[in-house]
């Protein structure tokens, strides 16, 4: 910060990368929070407004859909549905009534959070900073540049991939997979090592993918914007470029969701 007032380019990229944190118990050390407990304000808020705005016009349109001709938007989200539902019949081979609602989920809402990163980096925190009066204020409008959403997510998948496989395989048969596969119950203790590593790399793996490329892309666009005024024949390439990145991105969310469900239902 200058003595001005201003950002340096330094202060102004981690101003875009910095969360609006808020402490649970109202106590700060060196401006960071002092207990274990503190909030991302600005991606609980951003990530719950998108969800509800974009399932609630969904649920709206399903409410008024028709065997007729359709409406623009029915004949969108019947794309959407029908695309992510041959993706389910294509990878999932179990029966459960539960993994195309939780693959649509993925696919839409983590969409609608990537393409926040398409809106100019300086419009969206300029419009909060003039209704609130504080210059300074840091809030984060990409909520998958925030590696506690991008795990959050994951941990809940793996969760549901858990579930899954004990109510589909039952108590018994999963744990004899966990320590019988694949060198057999002789090596039960080398098996059960391996399981554990396998558990643990997919969350992770699922939620770094995501919040890397989303991170790395809010980046570039922060860099490009810090040209100024020639930012445009840069800035319009990497967006549309980068349309490409986060529908890629929320795909690959929805297939591993879907291939993990499908290895929890499936017996060896």
């Amino acid at each position: 910060m200058s003595a001005e007032g201003t950002l340096t380019t330094t202060g102004y990229i981690e101003h875009h990368l910095t969360n609006l944190v808020v402490c649970a118990d109202s106590s700060r050390v060196d401006g960071a929070c002092s207990g274990f407990w503190s909030f991302h304000l600005d991606t609980l808020l951003v990530s719950g407004i998108l969800g509800l705005v974009v399932f609630g016009l969904m649920a709206k349109l399903a409410s008024k859909a028709t065997s007729g001709v359709p409406s623009g938007g029915q004949n969108f989200v019947e794309m959407v549905v029908g695309l992510v539902d041959q993706q389910v019949r294509d990878t999932f081979h179990g029966k459960s009534a539960l993994v195309t609602p939780l693959a649509i989920t993925i696919f839409v809402w983590v969409f609608v959070m990537n393409a926040m990163d398409l809106i100019p980096v300086d419009f969206l925190p300029t419009a909060l900073q003039l209704a609130t009066g504080n210059s300074h204020l840091p809030f984060k409008f990409v909520p998958t540049t925030d590696p506690n959403l991008t795990f959050a997510m994951s941990i809940t998948v793996f969760f549901i991939a858990l579930f899954m496989g004990l109510k589909v395989k039952g108590f018994g048969h999963f744990m004899h997979e966990v320590f019988a596969v694949p060198f057999g119950l002789k090596l039960a203790p080398v098996n059960l090592l391996f399981r554990i590593v396998e558990e643990i790399a997919r969350p992770i793996s699922l939620s770094l993918r995501l919040f890397g490329n989303m991170y790395a892309g809010e980046m570039v666009f922060i860099l490009i914007a810090l040209i100024g005024l020639y930012q445009l024949p840069l800035a319009l390439p990497w967006a549309l470029f980068h349309i490409l990145i986060i529908t890629l991105q929320a795909f690959v969310f929805m297939m591993l969701t879907i291939v993990y469900m499908s290895m929890a239902a499936e017996s060896h």
